[in-house]
């Protein structure tokens, strides 16, 4: 390879492998990387029986009225029952996904029997949240995970219930595809410093009822947040909050368990799509128990960084466009199926070893680069058949070309067969002792017209050109391709070569004195055809009695004549006129018998 062709190769997959890497920062993958990721990464499991979800469904706000008009006493209802129906049977913790903002002024009362409700058991852990400014987080940074590291605005349970309750947040991050798979494990706030969440003050509340050491958090990038591996649609049982209030709920069923109670009703919008089913909704409560179930679990996949990944992108494209450019295709196959398939692996080694990664951007990219490989080489191997035909046309008739071209390598393998064929042989009369008197030059201008006139003949009427031998021409008909009458159309090629003569002759006598003539045979009869020669060096041609007769017709036809055997006049029947030399030409090698015929003319052709 040149120095110059490498250079080229270097620079095309450098900027095929930035062009990609540039599309993988900006995003233009993410909607295909994400769907592959949830199928990959997220699998459905059992739910963890330790958690069970109470959702304030459409049957409960049927029964209360609105979410606006569920009272806080009823919560605090809750609580004193599933505290006090059987009090061995007592929940480890009750989580409520409600915000308790402030003190309810139409209802004093109610604030009062909540906040002794909590008091009085101790295992009531509330939601609250971070004021996040979504706007200032954008503009920030275009990155929707960017760092949350600063401190915001907290909204927390009025301060009575603040006081003798647990609480974390109930903040998540948004997602660029508005698809729920990250969870934030803590958020700064103002008064509180660093705010867990929701989720896992519940789990480390629990872990202490249980009298176990907590598991420790999954491992975040400085900004809280973590890939949530959801493992289950729904935790509600098979009772709600009405059930609950109306006391119909066995003690059974949340003894030493975790309690979550909150909306679970379309209307209260707390429902979003996640990355473990899209097509249907998670309630924000069960995305809790989801998250506290990963926290018992404690087997969290860690994102590998995104610009290890981008790094790691851009070589490989480059190695991968480096070695397609121009490359066989059963090589840029193998390649693309052993690289697509061989991540697939890889992926799953990583996901063992508890490291997540873009599962599609490899097999994207390299199918890419596979797909404009196999165009490119298309393009180039149609331009190179375009540029051999082209160049072929010069050596070899049209059809043999295409025959070799259409053929593939059983076309081009030495060997022959026994074909009927039209043969015609023509030569200049006078030639040699012209080229002794005429410059070098003019010869061989005079002789290229000459095979010009004879070779665009025998094209003219769909014969094969099969070689100039210095001033003689040879072509037949009817091969490589069987044709209608070959006979009649090489005779016909040879009638024109005649009459084309005498315009050539005119204008050779004005330019330079001199006149030629042709000599022409014509013989029909079987011969072998085929790839004559060496498997280095061949001719499609044909060899046989045939051709030596058709041969040793010309060597006897003098100027402007043409010579036919009777073979040939035969077939043309009284479409022609002939005129029988009988034995007067003597051919050698053929009895004395055979006749030979000059060819005057033929009718003309009938236009249909």
């Amino acid at each position: 390879m040149t120095a110059r062709k490498l250079i080229v190769r270097f620079v095309d997959a450098f900027l095929v492998s930035v062009l990609i890497t540039m599309i993988a920062k900006a995003g233009w993958l993410d909607e295909v990387d994400f769907r592959a990721c949830d199928k990959f990464y997220q699998e459905a499991g059992e739910k963890n029986p330790d958690i069970v979800v109470i959702g304030i469904d459409k049957v409960t706000l049927n029964k209360l009225g609105p979410n606006s008009s569920i009272r806080r006493r009823d919560i605090a209802a809750a609580i004193t029952y599933l505290n006090n129906n059987v009090p061995e049977n007592r929940p480890a913790v009750i989580g409520l996904d409600i915000l308790f903002t402030g003190e309810n002024s139409a209802d004093p009362e109610g604030d009062r029997m909540l906040v002794e409700a909590a008091a009085q058991y101790g295992n009531v852990v509330v939601g609250s949240e971070a004021d996040l400014d979504e706007e200032k987080i954008f503009s920030d940074s275009a990155d929707p995970y960017a760092s949350w590291n600063r401190i915001w605005p907290w909204i927390g349970a009025f301060p009575a219930l603040n006081a003798v309750t647990d609480t974390g947040h109930i903040n998540a991050p948004n997602e660029p595809d508005g698809i729920s798979r990250h969870e934030l494990l803590y958020v700064n706030v103002e008064e509180r410093g660093r705010l867990y969440s929701f989720a896992r003050v519940i789990y480390e509340k629990w872990c202490g009822f249980k009298g176990v050491e907590p598991n420790p958090p999954p491992v975040t990038e400085g900004n809280g947040i973590y890939y949530l591996p959801f493992t289950a649609k729904s935790y509600a049982g098979e009772n709600n909050f009405w059930d609950l209030l109306a006391e119909n709920v066995r003690s059974d069923v949340y003894r030493d368990k975790i309690v979550l109670i909150g909306p679970y009703a379309p209307g209260m919008q707390d429902a979003v799509p996640t990355s473990l089913d899209r097509s249907d909704l998670m309630y924000g409560i069960d995305i809790h128990a989801n998250a506290i179930q990963a926290f018992q679990r404690a087997k969290f996949l860690r994102e590998a960084g995104q610009n290890e990944q981008l790094a790691f992108l851009f070589l490989l494209t480059f190695a991968v466009e480096f070695s397609f450019r121009r490359g066989s295709m059963r090589r840029i196959v193998g390649s693309w199926l052993v690289i697509s398939l061989g991540w697939l692996v890889l992926c799953q080694i990583f996901r063992y070893c508890g490291i997540m990664v873009h599962i599609s951007w490899i097999p994207l990219s390299v199918s890419v680069l596979f797909i404009g490989a196999i165009a490119t080489n298309y393009i180039l191997a149609s331009t190179e058949k375009e540029q051999v035909s082209t160049t072929f046309q010069r050596y070899v008739d049209p059809a043999v070309m295409r025959q070799l071209l259409d053929g593939g390598s059983a076309s081009i393998e030495l060997g022959g067969e026994l074909k009927n064929i039209a043969v015609l042989f023509v030569d200049i009369r006078g030639f040699t002792s012209m080229s002794e008197v005429l410059p070098p030059t003019t010869v061989v201008e005079i002789l290229n017209r000459y095979l010009t006139l004879t070779a665009t003949c025998v094209r003219k009427y769909h014969g094969t050109l099969d070689k100039f031998v210095g001033d003689c021409t040879m072509a037949f008909w009817n091969a490589p391709l069987p044709q209608e009458k070959p006979v009649e159309l090489a005779c016909r090629a040879a009638l024109d070569m005649i009459a084309d003569s005498k315009k050539l002759n005119d204008e050779l006598m004005e330019r330079y004195g001199r006149k030629i003539s042709f000599g022409i045979g014509v013989h029909w009869g079987s011969a072998v055809v085929g790839n004559i020669g060496t498997s280095f060096r061949m001719d499609y041609t044909a060899i046989g009695d045939t051709v030596n007769t058709a041969a040793r017709l010309e060597a006897n036809a003098s100027g402007g004549t043409i010579l036919i055997s009777r073979a040939v006049a035969d077939i043309l029947g009284e479409g022609a006129d002939v005129t029988s030399l009988g034995n007067s030409v003597k051919l050698k090698g053929k009895a004395e018998n055979f006749e030979v015929l000059r060819l005057n003319s033929l009718k003309p052709l009938v236009e249909e």
